[in-house]
């Protein structure tokens, strides 16, 4: 399979600080990878780097979307980034929460359109069949989501596994080619749980989207995912699939054999 991100001794410092210290971290076409590791080991902050929110002080950072060339994104602002093919979710729900579950989807697809500010002011034929277009695509998507029935309600009335689940497919709206899910099961109860679970599997299966998650969920880690990679202190101390690091001595040590949950 292709590699499509390739990230090598990514470094990271703030101030005196190393939140990530020469990271390197691999994800092919059409796996699903997890990223593991205690709080405070470095995982939102390599999303960050990833995404363009932060411009990492060290190492690479290389993308192949889908038949294009091999491009650096260190440093690229994150709107660009996202229109490269990589969209994320975050720990906290960032909804427009006044706005409608149809209106989220449809803003997540506005870094594909093709009206400028002329067009989107005259609102001549070719820009009226783009807003339409894109309200076709939003409500399909809902349809894929399993949150039709919620079009019109306002996010922020909705139960919050399926804020969780609208979040997600905001970030597909961006037609991407690899998401990036910033534990995407926290708060969940066990049957949002499981539907996560089938939802990913859809993705990667249906939309053919690769996955790279943070989540401490571990029964979900090891059910969902193709490669493991493991952190701790900014620092990358395993990887492999999900039998070879459940059953990794530092690895338990660092993390799977802590009593509390990470």
């Amino acid at each position: 399979m292709n590699v499509i991100l390739d990230v090598k001794n990514l470094t990271m410092d703030f101030g005196g600080v190393r939140a990530l210290n020469r990271l390197d971290l691999d994800i092919r076409a059409g796996e699903i990878v997890a990223l593991i590791g205690p709080n405070g080991a470095g995982k939102t902050t390599f999303f960050n780097c990833i995404t363009g929110i932060y411009n990492p002080t060290g190492g690479d950072i290389l993308v192949t979307p889908p038949q294009k060339k091999t491009v650096r994104v260190n440093g690229v602002k994150p709107h660009i980034v996202t229109r490269m093919g990589l969209a994320r979710t975050f720990q906290n729900i960032r909804l427009f929460q006044n706005m409608t579950v149809l209106e989220n989807i449809m803003i997540g697809r506005h870094c594909r359109t093709q009206s400028e500010i002329l067009g989107a002011l005259i609102r001549g034929p070719k820009t009226r069949a783009e807003e339409e277009h894109i309200v076709h695509y939003s409500y399909a998507l809902l349809k894929k989501i399993g949150l039709e029935r919620q079009v019109n309600e306002f996010a922020k009335n909705l139960p919050y596994g399926d804020q969780r689940r609208l979040e997600i497919a905001r970030a597909m709206a961006t037609d991407p080619f690899l998401l990036l899910l910033d534990e995407p099961a926290a708060g969940l109860n066990p049957q949002e749980t499981t539907d996560l679970v089938d939802l990913i599997h859809k993705i990667r299966t249906e939309d053919k989207i690769s996955i790279l998650l943070i989540e401490h969920d571990m029964k979900l880690v090891m059910t969902l995912s193709d490669r493991i990679f493991v952190m701790d202190y900014g620092k990358k101390i395993a990887q492999g699939t999900p039998g070879e690091i459940r059953n990794n001595p530092v690895v338990i040590k660092a993390y799977l054999g802590e009593d509390s949950d990470a």
